[in-house]
């Protein structure tokens, strides 16, 4: 299942630009409403001095990846949070919870908002972070278990990224009967399977365990996450 990063949904404000891998808010397609747990995969970008004011959510996980720049987070738990480039941001919606996302840096930053159905229904609202040292091989960001300093995920899904130097070869191995999604953000990679398929920044790719025997970085390198949906 292959997602193009220009096909993906627009949105385009004075203060945002948003693309959207699946269906999202005005933006609907039967074909795209997800993939397996995962439910939205926006890269969005947001101007200094502006963002997302204070908004409620529920019976979602919500996980924030950060690109570039700074954004600061309030909830209705009591948390106020700076997250930078390089941080990741867990947030479990549950029975509720209201929040804000607002840029008060002096530059636009860059981020990955990711929401997975959670494995139950009705559990407690909460909040974690953690900034991640992002090297050439993967680096588990979240996980059900927490496993290796993970962040808690309380979905079954599993998330990594990796930035691979130019010419570098990574694996991609999986549970047995999960499925997989890539997300490119940067670079270019030669994914490895029945066939070879170039993705660059932007691209999607979703796929069964075992169909991808691993991928290669492009002449730029490239930075990636890696998705087990268990």
């Amino acid at each position: 299942m292959l997602r193009p990063g220009p096909e993906r949904f627009h949105t385009r404000l004075d203060w945002l630009e948003s693309r959207h891998s699946f269906s999202f808010a005005d933006h609907q397609d039967p074909a795209w409403m997800g993939f397996g747990p995962l439910r939205v995969i926006n890269e969005d970008a947001i101007a200094a001095g502006t963002g997302f004011g204070l908004h409620s959510h529920r019976e979602m996980e919500i996980l924030t990846v950060m690109v570039a720049g700074e954004i600061s987070h309030r909830d209705s738990l009591g948390h106020r949070q700076r997250l930078r480039a390089g941080e990741v941001q867990v947030m479990t919606a549950g029975t509720g919870i209201r929040h804000s996302e607002w840029n008060e840096g002096a530059q636009l930053c860059r981020l990955l908002q990711i929401w997975m159905e959670p494995r139950r229904r009705g559990l407690a609202p909460g909040y974690a972070q953690k900034a991640f040292a992002i090297g050439p091989a993967w680096t588990l960001l979240a996980d059900p278990s927490a496993a290796g300093g993970a962040l808690r995920l309380a979905a079954s899904a599993r998330l990594w990224r990796a930035q691979p130097a130019s010419g570098a070869e990574l694996p991609v191995v999986l549970p047995p009967g999960s499925r997989g999604w890539l997300q490119l953000i940067e670079g270019r990679v030669t994914v490895r399977g029945s066939a070879s398929l170039a993705l660059t920044a932007g691209d999607g790719l979703g796929f069964a365990a075992g169909q991808l025997a691993g991928l290669r970085a492009g002449d730029a390198g490239a930075d990636l996450l890696l998705f087990a949906l268990l």
